[in-house]
């Protein structure tokens, strides 16, 4: 079949905007559960666009690994204490990778997730901050020991002779952490956390009149805005 005679007709109920959470987090986690429930394999797979200094974009799937869903208290007035956390969704990779790179020069992403069997797909837009090195040690921790080596032996995104020497690095690396021998976390790696400056939930519809509801800051709440298929 030819590229252009592709085409899914999306059939699901539309979005009516007075069903949707005034809050895009508890949005984002409704239809995150949905996605689970679909049985879909990688729920939390995503596309991270970025963009170098010069405005050079760049692109890539990766695993999202936390949401900061709940809203922080409210601090007494007069109170004088830290501001409130930002809330976000935090991804770990390598800082020394391409995206890394780019996140130094430009710290702004766009996060894409598309849940085909459910015909929905959010995007996100934010500004990008590293995670602190206590919550990033304590996600390495859960990460299996393979996965922890891994991260000690790929320096993403250069280029290397063959598989062979990465395997080669990864045997050696058993060999200096063996058993149960704690493993740290690499200098070089660690989590970032996007924290969103606008969401937008679509919904596929006959007809290509695709549902797409935004949600936009608005003082200390968020509003809520249909878009044009």
């Amino acid at each position: 079949m030819a590229i252009q005679d592709l085409r899914q007709n999306y059939t699901p109920e539309p979005i009516d905007p007075e069903d949707l959470s005034a809050d895009p987090f508890d949005q984002f986690t409704a239809w995150f559960d949905d996605a689970q429930q679909a049985g879909i394999l990688e729920p939390n797979a995503f596309t991270l666009a970025t963009a170098s200094a010069d405005g050079t974009p760049n692109a890539r799937t990766l695993l999202l690994k936390g949401i900061d869903d709940a809203k922080p208290a409210a601090a007494e007035p007069g109170s004088g204490g830290d501001k409130a956390p930002d809330r976000g969704f935090v991804f770990y990779t390598n800082y020394a990778s391409a995206k890394g790179e780019e996140l130094a020069a430009n710290p702004r992403a766009c996060m894409n997730f598309y849940w085909d069997t459910l015909s929905r797909c959010v995007r996100v837009h934010g500004s990008v901050t590293k995670v602190d090195a206590e919550e990033t040690a304590a996600y390495f921790k859960t990460r299996p020991r393979e996965s922890q080596l891994g991260a000690w032996c790929s320096e993403q995104s250069s280029v290397i002779d063959g598989r062979e020497d990465l395997m080669l690095k990864f045997f050696q690396l058993t060999e200096e952490y063996p058993d149960e021998t704690p493993i740290p976390v690499p200098p070089t790696w660690g989590g970032y956390r996007v924290v969103p400056t606008s969401f937008e939930f679509w919904q596929g519809q006959p007809s290509r009149l695709h549902d797409r509801l935004r949600y936009l800051p608005d003082g200390g709440a968020w509003k809520i805005e249909r878009l044009s298929p």
